[in-house]
């Protein structure tokens, strides 16, 4: 007789995980005109940044960049906050980012990593992911996933970076 062991995995989703600082690594991404940028040069003169990683294919994401677009600017005169969109569509659709965001008016900075080379280095398996960094641009809050109302915990956190306080 043969014994089978099956190996039941359960696979557990962190909508939002407060983690140790880290850095950005530094990596080559595209602007919206083909140009490199290199995510080193990321600054907001010590003011909160979130870096949102979306697709033109993702619903969930479009979705999260639109709501927060609606606030954007009011976030910005309250805490100066900076929010870079940077888009994971590859080489076949990259072409279709420009287009989008100029519909939608977006006064987010935008770039694109064709490659993947950004979002492997920042471990990003699914999108939407986004991250808040501090005024040193150390990671300070990371979210996977996007449900309406999201927006709002995220910018009661840019508040307390933006006053300097711990995120837990």
């Amino acid at each position: 007789m043969k014994y089978f062991t099956i190996l039941a995995l359960t696979i557990i989703s962190f909508t939002s995980i407060a983690q140790e600082k880290r850095s950005l690594p530094s990596v080559d991404v595209k602007t919206l005109d083909g140009k490199n940028f290199n995510t080193e040069n990321i600054d907001n003169e010590g003011k909160p940044i979130v870096i949102s990683f979306w697709a033109t294919w993702c619903s969930p994401c479009k979705r999260e960049l639109n709501a927060i677009a609606e606030e954007y600017e009011d976030w910005q005169d309250e805490t100066g906050v900076k929010l870079i969109a940077l888009s994971i569509d590859d080489a076949r659709n990259m072409s279709k980012v420009e287009p989008y965001v100029n519909g939608k008016a977006w006064e987010y900075e935008v770039y694109i990593d064709p490659n993947s080379d950004f979002r492997r280095a920042m471990n990003v398996n699914n999108v939407p992911h986004t991250f808040l960094l501090n005024g040193k641009k150390e990671i300070v809050w990371q979210h996977n996933s996007y449900s309406p109302g999201d927006e709002e915990e995220l910018y009661e956190l840019i508040q307390k970076v933006a006053k300097g306080e711990a995120i837990n």
